[in-house]
C-alpha cells in the first residue's frame, strides 16, 4: 500500500451509511371466493396488489398449525418464519428435529398463473375442510383460507373480543403515564 496524500491529496477513511426502507406487507379484510373442480381459486385482487408491490412472487401454503384452515405464506415471510423457528431449536436435539421437519415438510410451493389463480392441492383442502367456498382472510403479513362455514366459528363474539382486546392493551401499557 502507497503512502497517501501525493498527487490526489490525502485519503480519509469514511464509512458509507445506507438506509433501506423495509417494505412491511399488510394483507387485512375478508374476500369471499369459489374453489373451481380443479382446486384452483383467484388470490382476491387487493391481496394481489399487496404481494405485487412488495416483489414477492411465490406463495408457501402450509395448512395452520392451530386451526382448520391454510395459510399462505409470501416467500420472504415464509423464509423469516423457517429461520425464527429454527434459531430456537437445537439441531442436535431428536424432538426438536421432529418439530422443525414438521413444520418445513409440511409445504408447498404456490406460483400465481397469469390470471392471478394459484392450485391448492386435494390433500390441503381435505386438511381444512374446504369444498367450494372460502373465506381469504387478512393476517398482516399473511393470508388464511377458512371453508367459509368455519370461518366464523374460530371468531371470538364481540363482547369477548372487546374483553380480550382491553386485557392485553391495559397488559402492555402498564407503568405508563399520560
Amino acid at each position: 500500500m502507497g503512502k497517501s496524500g501525493g498527487k490526489w491529496g490525502k485519503m480519509f477513511n469514511f464509512v458509507v451509511v445506507f438506509y433501506i426502507e423495509e417494505v412491511r406487507m399488510r394483507f387485512l379484510g375478508n374476500i369471499e371466493a369459489k374453489i373451481d373442480a380443479k382446486g384452483r381459486a383467484f388470490l382476491p385482487a387487493v391481496f394481489r396488489k399487496v404481494l405485487q408491490t412488495s416483489g414477492d412472487e411465490n406463495l408457501v401454503l402450509r395448512k395452520d398449525v392451530f386451526e382448520d384452515c391454510l395459510v399462505l405464506y409470501p416467500e420472504s415471510v415464509w423464509n423469516e418464519q423457517m429461520d425464527l423457528v429454527r434459531s430456537r431449536l437445537n439441531r442436535y436435539n431428536a424432538q426438536h428435529q421432529k418439530i422443525f421437519r414438521q413444520f418445513v415438510s409440511q409445504v408447498e410451493l404456490l406460483t400465481l398463473d397469469g390470471n392471478g389463480r394459484f392450485l391448492i392441492p386435494k390433500r390441503y383442502l381435505q386438511m381444512a375442510g374446504i369444498q367450494q367456498s372460502v373465506k381469504f382472510t387478512g393476517n398482516g403479513d399473511t393470508i388464511e383460507i377458512w371453508a367459509s362455514e368455519k370461518a366464523e366459528a374460530a371468531m371470538m363474539s364481540a363482547e369477548e373480543f372487546g374483553a380480550a382486546m382491553q386485557s392485553v392493551m391495559e397488559d402492555g401499557l402498564s407503568g405508563q403515564i399520560f
